[in-house]
């Protein structure tokens, strides 16, 4: 498996963090984060980041490298995520990439070229999307690039807007930017997926769970250092139901059930993207015993690292 990079990817609350570790320990390897909330400094209990004493020493890279008022970039992520698996590598080590944010794991994974920002062009499209709604911008990217348009869920707004801002800046449509599946080294994909009523009810366990472990607290900590100014970290789900609760706006109760519902959106999101991709071998990760899992994982790694 020399020069190999594993993903662990798939929807929220299937075990990608625990099945990362699991084969870095078994594989000798290192786990890159690429989920876009855990990347914050403080972001815990809300992000289910993995305490230190549960890496058992295995190393993790893309974790708390920003400040919560700093916003997080794909293309800054791409950079940094490509080092650190070069890095690996150069260890003699295998870079276990790993997360539920679809786009940063392209980033990381695949040939994607990731077309230029500028905020100012941001800022207008924005002002215009809260003026306007995002019907009026789909409708104008659906006249400058309808194969954009097709592929950006109608609701999404922040897309569009990038869309939008893509096509102001380059001239090109955003959709020539969209990234292709082809690897940037050999990789193996392995994603978790179970049965949705089963882990419709882990998302309330676990939004519940944050709750009880502090979720509150943790925000208000973080609104000491900043968080409302940051525009990425206060929209996370949970913070910004924790928000809710310490601006008095949401009862403790209600913010436990928006959670949970919106954890559930982004789940469907996530199934969708990653069931997409026709690289990615699927396991369930509550079909038997977690052993019996990570034993089939290794093989089914160590099978297509060989023959890859």
């Amino acid at each position: 498996m020399e020069r190999l990079v594993v993903g662990v990817v798939g929807p929220t609350a299937t075990g990608k963090s625990d099945l990362a570790i699991a084969l870095a320990q078994r594989l000798r390897g290192e786990v890159v984060g690429a989920d876009a909330s855990q990347l914050y400094r403080g972001m815990d209990i809300g992000t289910a980041k993995v305490p230190l004493e549960g890496r058992h020493g295995i190393p993790h890279h893309q974790l708390d490298v920003l400040d919560v008022t700093q916003e997080a970039s794909v293309a800054a992520y791409q950079r940094h995520a490509r080092d650190d698996i070069e890095a690996v590598l150069g260890r003699g080590a295998l870079p276990v990439v790993a997360g539920g944010s679809g786009l940063y794991v392209r980033a990381a994974l695949d040939r994607l070229d990731i077309p230029p920002t500028d905020p100012e062009v941001r800022a207008g499209l924005q002002e215009r999307l809260d003026r306007e709604g995002v019907a009026a911008l789909l409708a104008e990217l659906r006249v400058a690039d309808p194969g954009a348009a097709e592929a950006i869920q109608p609701n999404n707004g922040r897309r569009v807007v990038r869309a939008l801002e893509v096509i102001a800046l380059t001239g090109r449509p955003f959709s020539a930017t969209m990234p292709t599946r082809e690897f940037v080294r050999p990789t193996v994909l392995v994603g978790l997926r179970t049965d949705r009523e089963a882990l419709d009810a882990r998302i309330d366990r676990r939004a519940s769970g944050m709750f009880d472990a502090g979720l509150v607290d943790e925000t208000r900590g973080l609104v000491a250092l900043g968080l409302r100014e940051g525009r990425t970290a206060s929209r996370a789900v949970g913070y910004a139901q924790a928000l809710a609760v310490i601006d008095g706006t949401a009862t403790l109760e209600d913010a436990v059930a928006d959670t949970a519902l919106r954890t559930r959106r982004l789940v469907r999101r996530q199934e969708s993207w990653f069931g997409a991709d026709p690289r990615i071998g699927w396991f369930d990760p509550f079909a038997g015993p977690w052993d019996s899992l990570v034993d089939r994982v290794v093989e089914h790694v160590t099978h297509n690292g060989a023959h890859g």
